[in-house]
């Protein structure tokens, strides 16, 4: 990671010379003052001095799957510009507001796309193996599997499990040669300290375990941290994101603050005012395409353009979601017939080729055209923009306990379970996409959703 810190900082330092090169040249090509002059050669560098205030260098954060990142940049052009703020009006200088408003969108756009360019690439070079930080896991048997595979399935983490220090349920020592998730156990979680100065390990994962807590546990960080190795502690919370977790420090130990899921409240009413305007504004704006497509489904089979089907909403309420119809009329009979040729998760029915599907259905089905009905529902209130999929009743009867929870806030018309597979996905894999959202929604969230749907819908991943 060293390494792509030293490129992020070139490329904020490029990005800075760009931005000085742009805003000066569209405003003083010809005569720039000496203030103006002296505030573009020093630009580069006090845009990484802001971005790196902001933790924008930080290794905990960079090349990480999540936000905060990007977050940094936009910490770093508030730095920046309180700073040009307050060296203008102590030194009573008269800045430029154009060449100011100019460089703070290079600056704020120009690191955006960089660094996205350079997650994209460490990414793809994670997926090959390359790039990932040799990983020993400490804890309990149980924890270190769990721990293990969650690693191991997740590479834009950046972690390579190499090995463990564990011991069984019962506490006692597991034998020789042991192997949890397909990784070697090379100790007990007290011997870490021998694994990570023979095996060269990069970073500790220390699962939930009472032999590293408390004293133990500082004192394993302050070893590693004399050898330069990384620690991280997992607390055993499943599908919770950083965002809702924070430290709450008491006189001798840390307690780490969960807090309540976003979507309720104030923020729910936010959300809620928030799609109903935007989904208003694009059924305006998208009128034109629904007149096309009803004509074309019109003219397919003179069968009826919009596709009714009773779905349930926040709470258990029920609800009639609208769509293009893609299928020939009468299909939901033929679905018993068909039943045992899904290529569903299980719970859900999917068919790669649904014979009951229309010519101009499989158009409109492959673009994601048939969900535009639904902004009629998100205007209704009874859907979101972004959310869980809304589910049939019969999939309901279905649920355990624990997917009641997505119940729990409106479903949407595109979700996480949308971006990162649709159809392909199995019913555990959808259900707890589903759960991870309706505990850690945020406007962020929502946002990076609806941009990664764009490519979803675009490249056709999953639908059918």
């Amino acid at each position: 990671m060293t390494r792509y810190v030293r490129t992020l900082v070139l490329v904020d330092l490029a990005v800075g010379v760009l931005a000085a090169l742009l805003a000066g040249g569209t405003r003083f090509v010809f005569d720039m003052p000496a203030r103006m002059s002296l505030l573009a050669v020093l630009l580069p560098a006090a845009w990484v001095l802001a971005v790196s205030l902001g933790n924008g260098y930080e290794r905990r954060y960079v090349g990480q799957a999540t936000p905060e990142e990007y977050r940094s940049v936009w910490r770093g052009l508030l730095y920046l510009f309180a700073g040009l703020s307050i060296v203008s009006f102590s030194g009573e200088l008269r800045l430029s507001r154009a060449f100011i408003l100019i460089a703070l969108t290079a600056l704020l756009i120009g690191s955006i796309l960089g660094r996205k360019v350079l997650r994209t690439r460490l990414a793809r070079r994670r997926q090959r193996g390359a790039c990932l930080q040799r990983t020993l896991v400490v804890g309990r048997a149980d924890s270190v599997t769990a721990l293990v595979s969650s690693l191991s399935r997740d590479a834009s983490l950046g972690l390579r499990p190499v090995a463990a220090c564990a011991l069984d349920l019962d506490g006692a020592e597991l034998a020789g040669e042991s192997l949890l998730a397909g990784v070697p156990v090379v100790g007990t979680p007290l011997e870490a300290l021998t694994a990570v100065d023979a095996l060269d390990v990069d970073l500790v994962a220390v699962a939930s375990h009472p032999d590293l807590a408390g004293r133990a546990l500082r004192r394993l960080s302050w070893a590693l941290a004399e050898r330069g190795v990384d620690l991280v502690v997992s607390p055993g919370l499943f599908d919770v994101a950083g965002p809702r977790m924070s430290i709450r420090p008491s006189t001798d130990l840390s307690l780490l603050h969960v807090e309540r899921p976003a979507a309720v409240g104030r923020s729910a009413l936010a959300k809620a005012v928030t799609d109903r305007l935007v989904a208003a504004a694009l059924l305006v704006l998208l009128s034109p395409v629904f007149a096309v497509i009803a004509l074309l489904i019109k003219l397919d089979d003179r069968g009826p353009v919009v596709f009714r089907q009773e779905r349930v909403g926040i709470r258990g309420e029920l609800f009639q979601i609208l769509k293009f119809r893609t299928m020939r009329v009468g299909a939901d009979a033929a679905i018993e017939a068909l039943a045992v040729r899904s290529d569903g998760n299980g719970v859900l029915f999917k068919m790669r080729n649904d014979p009951r599907i229309t010519r101009i259905g499989g158009v409109l089905r492959r673009h994601s055209l048939d969900e535009l009905p639904q902004l009629v529902n998100v205007v209704r209130g009874q859907m979101s923009l972004v959310g869980p999929r809304p589910p049939l009743p019969r999939e309901v009867l279905e649920y355990e306990s624990d997917a009641i929870r997505r119940l729990h806030v409106r479903p949407g018309m595109t979700g996480l379970w949308q971006v990162s597979g649709r159809s392909d996905l199995s019913w555990e894999e959808s259900l707890r996409l589903d759960l991870r959202y309706a505990d850690n929604w945020s406007p962020v969230t929502d946002l990076w959703i609806l941009l990664r749907t764009v490519r979803a819908v675009v490249g056709h991943r999953g639908a059918y």
